[in-house]
């Protein structure tokens, strides 16, 4: 039952970024809009995740129970060494949804609006980008269980060029997914072409990230290029993506609207397993090189098996209500 709790942790991940990093980057796209395009840009962004951006955190949440009752060794090790990112990342999400729902539904129009605004967009980068920084901190070999101080035990586990790296190349990922699935929102053709344009240059600044991902990793020596390309699996997901990309911007030109989404979750999903692959299980690389691995850090199989029924059970209660709603909002509106 242990590696039926590790698929449906992986899953929550990789939902929650296909699905919740959309989302962020909706704002993350508002951010680089002028003035002149903003108010339409709003209309499509409020169209395209108003009636479901709320539902996509709990991908984050059965993300954190896995770990907290299934894993709670990693779930300890996250929770302490990275407790700043962590906290900032939670108050992005709260200020994110706290502005989104005050500047759309407040009763009173006025100046507030604008910081409700600012709020916005900032948190929908901030978030991202701290997500990310997590995501590499827990590869970067950089957390110190052993650290006499505060910075080296709390601040540079994190604060390190790979991870901030990995943070900004979260947030073009972000970016690229949100502007790829506004340009099948969009109702009129200048907005169409407007999100085409956005998504390009997402796609451009993620390929520089992920650049600089790779160079960070050599400088600090965390064994990325082993990882992708002298491994089988890596190197297909990597040919995988690349033809996917290719495809995605085909799509794109032959008009269509639901095919280019999915052909950028299954790129961002291969990127995820060329990168994760070869060091699996092993989860966390703590500094000197100390691993720990989600098949030896499991709990009690009890709980475990506990675990795994009430992720089976709720994902037959669940899914299908959640799979209903975004599709009835999907739907064209016949009025």
């Amino acid at each position: 039952m242990d590696k039926v709790v590790i698929v449906y942790l992986a899953l929550s991940i990789l939902l929650y970024l296909l699905l919740g990093g959309a989302d962020f980057g909706a704002g993350i796209i508002e951010m680089f809009t002028s003035s002149k395009n903003i108010r339409r840009t709003r209309k499509t962004l409020y169209h395209a995740i108003g009636p479901i951006w709320e539902a996509n955190h709990m991908w984050l949440i059965i993300a954190i129970v896995i770990l907290f009752v299934g894993f709670p060794t990693i779930y300890s090790i996250l929770s302490v060494y990275l407790h700043i990112p962590l906290v900032i990342m939670l108050m992005g999400i709260v200020a994110r949804g706290t502005a989104f729902t005050f500047r759309h539904y407040d009763a009173v129009h006025d100046s507030m609006q604008e910081i409700y605004n600012r709020i916005f967009v900032w948190s929908s980068f901030i978030t991202p980008l701290f997500l990310g920084i997590i995501a590499g901190s827990t590869l970067s070999g950089h957390i110190d269980t052993n650290a006499s101080s505060f910075p080296d035990a709390y601040v540079f586990g994190w604060l390190n060029g790979f991870s901030v790296s990995v943070g900004l190349f979260t947030v073009s990922l972000c970016g690229f997914l949100a502007a790829v699935y506004l340009i099948g929102e969009a109702d009129d053709e200048n907005d169409r072409l407007r999100f085409i344009r956005k998504a390009r240059g997402m796609n451009i600044i993620s390929i520089c990230a992920g650049t600089l991902v790779f160079v960070v990793s050599a400088i600090e020596k965390v064994p990325l290029v082993q990882w992708i390309f002298e491994d089988i699996v890596g190197l297909v997901a990597t040919a995988l993506a690349l033809l996917s990309l290719l495809l995605m911007w085909r799509s794109i030109k032959q008009r269509k609207k639901f095919l280019p989404r999915i052909l950028a979750a299954f790129q961002v999903a291969m990127i995820l397993l060329a990168i994760t692959y070869a060091h699996f299980p092993t989860i966390v690389i703590l500094k000197e090189g100390t691993t720990i691995s989600l098949l030896e850090s499991v709990g009690p199989i009890r709980t475990i098996n506990a675990l795994a029924n009430a992720l089976l059970i709720g994902s037959v209660l669940i899914l299908p209500a959640l799979f209903y709603l975004y599709y009835s909002f999907q739907k064209e509106e016949s009025y």
